[in-house]
């Protein structure tokens, strides 16, 4: 986002950025023609999330529509989004919508939020032009049906993505699931980008092979999958190591429990979060990066990752800006067995020096066309071609998948109705 601002600034337009109340400085508070508001947040007990609760939205609102940018865009589901979506309803100017979530996966397992997404939802839903916040707190909304609360919010959702003038979205896999829940939206893939990480020397290490994973430590990011993986992994190769970098102690407790234990006894090696500029000596010190997740919309730890040069092992077989299977890339089924075949298979070739010479040259290059200035550059582009009128290409020859069944774990009695 600072680097966003960063472009917009010097492309000589002004920018007001709404956002929560956050920790440290942004390097372009005070330049010309920059405003922000910062909006109290408080956090989601049982989550690692944190949402704005509705304080001084009436009043930001009306400051907003008295005085309305030439665009909105709006990042991301929670209520910021939302006085975001009020204001460009309000005023009629363009609305550009990002969106970077596995929507059936947040609701699957961030079932905590549902209710504070769903009451404001509702409300966008309803188009109720003139309410107010204190209107969405006295809301009484009716008991769902089983999965009801989790296909009401996915309806909602989609009547937002539809009513957006234009959809961006990090990858093609997730372009896919926009249009699948709403057919109609205009969507553009814009790849986020990631410049290379600060050179360190790397972190010391055994006298075996170091698989990664740098991320988020959460239940909807494969980690129960990968400790399962690596225990069938450990033994077959003497000496292995998996290093998990990420906020292992705000895990859910039975997670963070069980990395506790792998800890202990199955030679794992728990970091901890790991400062942005810090990161380089991690991924300089691994062989292989491992990527369990099925729910990532793009995967920014995998842009990094393949900066440092690092080969892959993924269950995601959709997520291919970096990663060319047969190349530098083993490709697994979410399964233990399946996964831990693959880690096996890659560290066995990586002892081939001329495979591994390929495999990290060929991350590296690919990881070269996705860069934070080209991002930039792009959605500079579509705010002024909206500011203008201009009509915004979107991306051709997606595939989306109409007959796919949403929550295909959950027993669903709920409708899912996709707006027309």
């Amino acid at each position: 986002m600072q680097s966003l601002e960063g472009q917009v600034l010097a492309a000589g337009h002004k920018l007001l950025l709404v956002a929560p109340v956050g920790d440290g400085p942004n390097p372009y508070a005070g330049r010309a023609g920059r405003r922000e508001i910062r909006l109290p947040s408080v956090p989601i007990p049982g989550t690692q999330i944190r949402l704005s609760m509705g304080q001084d939205f009436d009043y930001r609102l009306a400051q907003m529509v008295a005085n309305p940018p030439d665009v909105i865009h709006v990042h991301g589901l929670g209520p910021i989004g939302l006085l975001g979506l009020w204001v460009a309803e309000r005023t009629g100017r363009p609305l550009v919508l990002t969106w970077q979530t596995d929507l059936e996966a947040y609701a699957e397992h961030y079932w905590h939020v549902l209710p504070f997404l769903n009451a404001a939802y509702k409300v966008y839903e309803l188009h109720m032009a003139e309410s107010t916040w204190e209107q969405i707190k006295k809301l009484k909304l009716k008991r769902p049906r089983r999965g009801g609360a989790q296909v009401e919010l996915l309806e909602l959702a989609a009547k937002m993505l539809t009513d957006a003038d234009l959809v961006t979205t990090p990858s093609a896999k997730t372009a896919e699931r926009v249009l699948e829940v709403a057919p109609a939206a205009a969507v553009r893939v814009i790849p986020s980008g990631v410049d290379p990480l600060p050179e360190l020397p790397p972190i010391s290490k055994g006298r075996g092979p170091r698989l990664l994973y740098v991320g988020r430590i959460s239940q909807e990011k494969g980690i129960d999958l990968l400790l399962d993986a690596f225990a069938l992994v450990r033994d077959q190769i003497p000496h292995v190591e998996l290093m998990i970098v990420g906020d292992w102690r705000s895990a859910p407790t039975a997670l963070r429990r069980r990395l506790v234990r792998a800890s202990r006894f199955g030679r794992v090696r728990l970091v901890g979060q790991v400062p942005k500029a810090k990161l380089g000596a991690y991924y300089a010190s691994a062989d292989a990066f491992v990527f369990p997740s099925l729910t990532d919309t793009q995967g920014i730890s995998l842009h990094e990752a393949a900066h440092a040069g690092l080969p892959f092992v993924m269950v995601d077989h959709e997520l291919d800006l970096v990663t060319e299977p047969g190349t530098n890339t083993v490709l697994a089924r979410a399964n233990p067995v399946s996964l831990a075949g693959a880690m096996v298979s890659l560290l066995d070739a990586l002892k081939d020096p001329g495979y591994a010479a390929h495999a990290s040259a060929r991350s590296r290059e690919l990881a070269a066309k996705w860069t934070l200035a080209g991002q930039c550059a792009e959605l500079v582009g579509i705010y002024e071609d909206l500011a203008a009128g201009r009509t915004v290409p979107t991306t051709e020859h997606l595939s989306p998948d109409y007959g796919r069944r949403v929550f295909p774990g959950r027993t669903i009695t709920a409708r899912f109705d996709r707006p027309d």
